[in-house]
């Protein structure tokens, strides 16, 4: 087990770059399966879920290559085989290889995705995508095996925009025979990154990025080259600690289009920042307004930043309201932040947040990655020592965020338990 060790309420002044979204990579690495001959990914960020996903590849006989934020994937020799529960636990996105080995193989088998425990997570979406496409789909307790003689093209309306659907409903329908039609989709940026590449492999997909996708299939794919997206979660996140503590602090190599719901929210509680074009200057701003978050699908307020947007709320002078309205479990961090001395009354995926309070250091613990965000966040800006537990789900998401912040002024590091003496 790893735990992050922050000495706090230092500023942040220099230079953070942005790495690759987490959400694409996770995608297109299974995606990439699908052809024949080499995908070449860039601009990939060195985070423990590519990590789990590149062992996957390896059970399955891919041939993969790594330089640096460089992956090679050439699945020209690929086995189908059984992906088995220790790795399919290991992250919630291995399930994307169900869409990807679908579509090439017409039969799957594997255990329920892992990941973050914030709430339920079902696949229903998934796999109702997958049978309107005329695949069967039988569950032997943990583990489903999806068959299909053939797959179909389909109209496939989405009861909830989930992204997770959206891109493997996309995913395995690239090789269908016909069109199908995915109404109500996600519109993510990432869903754009990963139709990019399935396109420059030979798919014939439109309409990425709106509420109505079309894919007509094609037989079969070939190799290409793709660049993963900027981190918009990532540039979101470290823009919320800029807020706090930021001392001209750049933030670079951000879309800030990605982010403008959140940029938004900032202008108005009366943040310190200057944008131009894909860098932000950030200074510690003074007076914050109180403001109210409510999480919705993009285009709206993202979920995976409102756990470190409450810990901005906790500085603004007055009361702000938080509403989560995608995952029912993503309050875990609020203990721990009242622990730190923070004013937020919390039932269920509502808060109350009353501020400013001053934030001291605590031994806490990351429930979730997202969760681990707001409380590295919390101890950066905290008087005194903040030790956080159960690290782990942290790097999972954060490209090297202990160097990143160490570059800029922030004292952290991490410790492995195992190597501590009691």
């Amino acid at each position: 087990m790893k735990r992050i060790i922050i000495e706090g309420n230092k500023p942040l002044s220099g230079k953070i770059k942005i790495g690759g979204a987490k959400n694409s990579v996770v995608a297109l690495i299974p995606a990439a399966i699908m052809a024949k001959g080499n995908v070449h990914i860039t601009n990939v960020p060195n985070i423990s879920d590519k990590d789990a996903l590149i062992e996957i590849l390896k059970l399955l006989n891919v041939k993969v290559e790594t330089n640096k934020d460089i992956i090679d994937i050439d699945a020209s020799c690929m086995t189908n085989t059984v992906i088995p529960e220790t790795l399919s636990n290991k992250l919630r996105a291995s399930y994307y290889f169900m869409g990807s080995l679908l579509a090439r193989y017409k039969h799957v088998e594997m255990y329920f995705p892992g990941g973050c425990n914030i709430g339920s997570r079902p696949i229903d979406l998934h796999l109702k995508g997958f049978e309107a496409l005329g695949a069967t789909i039988t569950k032997e307790e943990s583990k489903y095996i999806i068959d299909a003689k053939k797959l179909t093209g389909a109209n496939i309306f989405l009861d909830f925009a989930s992204v997770g659907a959206t891109i493997n409903i996309m995913i395995a329908a690239t090789m269908a025979e016909g069109t199908t039609t995915i109404s109500n989709a996600a519109r993510e940026a990432e869903i754009v990154n990963i139709a990019d590449l399935l396109n420059n492999m030979g798919a014939k997909i439109s309409g990425a990025g709106t509420e109505e996708i079309t894919i007509e299939g094609v037989k079969e794919l070939h190799g290409a080259e793709i660049k993963v997206i900027p981190d918009r979660i990532e540039a979101g996140t470290y823009i919320i600690m800029g807020a706090l503590l930021g001392d001209n602090l750049e933030i670079d190599g951000m879309i800030p289009e990605h982010n403008i719901v959140l940029l938004n929210k900032l202008q108005e509680m009366g943040v310190n920042f200057k944008l131009n074009n894909h860098k932000m200057i950030l200074n510690k701003s003074k007076n914050l307004k109180p403001t109210n978050v409510r999480t919705v699908v993009y285009p709206g307020f993202p979920t995976d930043l409102g756990q470190p947007m409450s810990v901005l709320l906790t500085q603004a002078n007055g009361i702000s309201l938080f509403e989560e309205t995608i995952w029912e479990n993503r309050m875990g961090h609020v203990k721990y932040l009242n622990q730190m001395g923070a004013n937020i009354e919390a039932e269920r995926q509502h808060a109350k947040i009353t501020g400013p309070t001053k934030l001291h250091g605590e031994v806490i613990t990351a429930t979730d990655l997202r969760a681990g965000a707001a409380l590295v966040t919390a101890g950066l800006l905290a008087e005194g020592t903040t030790i956080i537990n159960d690290a782990e789900h942290i790097l999972r998401g954060y490209e090297r965020i202990i160097n990143k912040l160490s570059h800029v002024g922030a004292n952290i590091k991490i410790e492995e338990l195992s190597l501590i003496h009691i």
